[in-house]
Parts: structure tokens; C-alpha cells; sequence
């Protein structure tokens, strides 16, 4: 366990549910960074740099915690090394376009941590690979109409009712959702 406070630079539920297995007692502050600033070409880079960048805004007004910033893009490979990426939805009909360029294919999901503490910083990712079969425009529909996309990248939550689309899954479920507690937990006690 951390010496330090720790603060998680997420107002995602699902960060605040996957870190409490291995913290019982942290603080949420949001950050608040513009994500469509810092989206770049590379998926990773952008997942890395906006995690980074949210742990840094909140350590500024918790500088003696340990702040984790997380971020997680979808990206679907487009051709050789260039990626679609997806983030949060605008609108339902946005939604519904993405639920739809996904199907039946194999799209990345990528989740950029950042833990920073005084004296140190850390940034990862972990990446899973997951496959969707073919989808009907009808259950596409249905599935955004029930508000459960609208604030999730890609428009959709593995864990909320996308768990049918899902027809392959390789890596880590927990990344996914929006925090790689595997990758976590590795670095967690030499912090």
C-alpha cells in the first residue's frame, strides 16, 4: 500500500469501483483537461498523454498525494500502423456510428494510466484486444436508447449490457472498464 494519500484524477464510477481493490480510502477530484486538445494520431500516445496530463492538473492541488490519472481510448486499426480511435460519444447518433463501424470486427482498447507522487512519476498503458460479432442495426439502437454509451469511449460498457456484443475478448476485462488493476498492482508497493 502507497504511503501517500491518494487521489484519483477520475469522475468515472467505474475508476472509483475497480481502484477499490486496492485502496479502501482515496479522494476523486476531477481534472477537468480538454481531451479533444490532446487527442493525437497514435492512440497510445494519446492515452498515455492524457492520462499524464490529468494526474498532473489535480497534483498541483495534491501535491503531498499520490494522484492516478487514467484515460481510455478505443481504436479500431484502420491499416498499418494508423487507427480510427474513439472516444466519448457526442450525441446517440454518434453512438450509434461507432457501435456500428465496430461491428463484427477486432478493435483495441486502450487505457493510459499516470501515478505521480512527490518525487516520482509513473505512466503505462495496457492494451486488450476485443472482437465484436456482427451486430444488428435494431440491438445497436435499442443499446443507445438506454443512455449507457453516451459517456463511454467507443459507446459502450463491457459491464453494462455489451457484454453480448462481445464475441472475443483477449486481455484484461478490468482494462476495459477503465483501469488496468493488473497493471497496477505490479507497481503499487514500490510507490
Amino acid at each position: 500500500m502507497p504511503k501517500f494519500h491518494i487521489v484519483l484524477a477520475s469522475g468515472s464510477p467505474r475508476r472509483q469501483e475497480l481502484l477499490k481493490e486496492l485502496a479502501e480510502n482515496f479522494e476523486v477530484v476531477v481534472s477537468h483537461v480538454d481531451e479533444d486538445a490532446l487527442t493525437v494520431e497514435d492512440p497510445y500516445a494519446t492515452a498515455e498523454g492524457l492520462a499524464q496530463a490529468k494526474a498532473n492538473a489535480v497534483f498541483l492541488t495534491r501535491p503531498d498525494s499520490l494522484v492516478i490519472g487514467g484515460d481510455t481510448v478505443v481504436a479500431l486499426p484502420i491499416e498499418a500502423g494508423r487507427y480510427e480511435q474513439f472516444s466519448k460519444p457526442v450525441n446517440q447518433n454518434d453512438a450509434v456510428q461507432m457501435l456500428t463501424r465496430l461491428s463484427g470486427r477486432t478493435h483495441l482498447v486502450i487505457t493510459g494510466i499516470c501515478l505521480k507522487w512527490p518525487g516520482g512519476e509513473r505512466v503505462l498503458s495496457d492494451t486488450s484486444r476485443v472482437t465484436f460479432r456482427d451486430l444488428m442495426r435494431q440491438e445497436i439502437e435499442t443499446y443507445v436508447e438506454t443512455g449507457i454509451p453516451m459517456d463511454k469511449a467507443g459507446s459502450y460498457a463491457i459491464q453494462q449490457g455489451a457484454e453480448g456484443f462481445v464475441q472475443r475478448l483477449e486481455g484484461s476485462i478490468s482494462n476495459v472498464i477503465g483501469l488496468p488493476i493488473e497493471k497496477l498492482k505490479e507497481i503499487w508497493d514500490v510507490i
